[in-house]
């Protein structure tokens, strides 16, 4: 498994946003993806917003699937309050497992599951976590539940991990494929992470600068 950059690295933050001011759209409004229920207790809908220019590049992935084969959207927009809420829960339980860590370890640590909130491409609008579903809308197996961390799923939740089925790394490979050709890019240590106009992206493909930054929902 080649070397993985974390969100913590400061590598990620040193990247410059250009807020280009892009909107933030309902992907529910078109009827084009499937959109799963597990986020649907979100009265406010925030979880089914993108940027309007990432939505696009799933179109154009969705299109790039096989026959049978769709993406399932689970959630995209994560408004920075919540961002903060999920990266302190997570790091909280880490400073409890292991005691002796110190606290950039635990940093480092948490931003394999849960992006700092000053970095997360979801409180920019432009990631996505997504899966594959069969026409019927079912999910497929990819080898770990979404959201699986890396201690529960013994790294199984990492993109490149070899302790899943076959059947799961071929699925993996063809979310890839769609994914990575319509211009995303992977988190590499959550199979089903993927984003297009934020620092980890610009990093990931040497843009001089982030396009979308952390932002508010209006």
């Amino acid at each position: 498994m080649t070397e993985i950059v974390l969100m913590s690295d400061p590598k990620v933050a040193a990247v410059p946003v250009q807020e280009c001011g892009e909107r933030l759209v309902d992907v529910r409004r078109d009827g084009r993806l499937l959109v799963d229920e597990r986020k649907w207790q979100d009265s406010g809908g925030a979880f089914a917003h993108l940027r309007e220019g990432v939505l696009g590049r799933l179109f154009k992935a969705q299109e790039l699937l096989p026959e049978g084969m769709r993406l399932l959207f689970v959630e995209g927009y994560r408004p920075p309050s919540l961002q903060r809420r999920y990266f302190d829960e997570y790091a909280a339980q880490l400073r409890s497992d292991h005691p002796n860590w110190p606290a950039e370890q635990v940093r480092s640590a948490a931003s394999r599951y849960v992006s700092p909130p000053e970095i997360a491409p979801h409180s920019a609008g432009a990631a996505v976590d997504l899966t594959l579903a069969d026409d019927e809308g079912r999910e497929l197996d990819l080898g770990t539940r979404m959201n699986a961390t890396p201690e529960e799923s013994a790294g199984a939740c990492y993109t490149q991990a070899d302790n899943i089925s076959g059947e799961a790394r071929s699925h993996r490979n063809l979310l890839s494929a769609a994914l990575t050709a319509a211009g995303l890019v992977n988190y590499p240590t959550e199979w089903w992470h993927w984003s297009h106009g934020d620092r980890y992206w610009a990093l990931n493909t040497g843009a001089e600068s982030a396009p979308y930054g952390p932002r508010e929902l209006d």
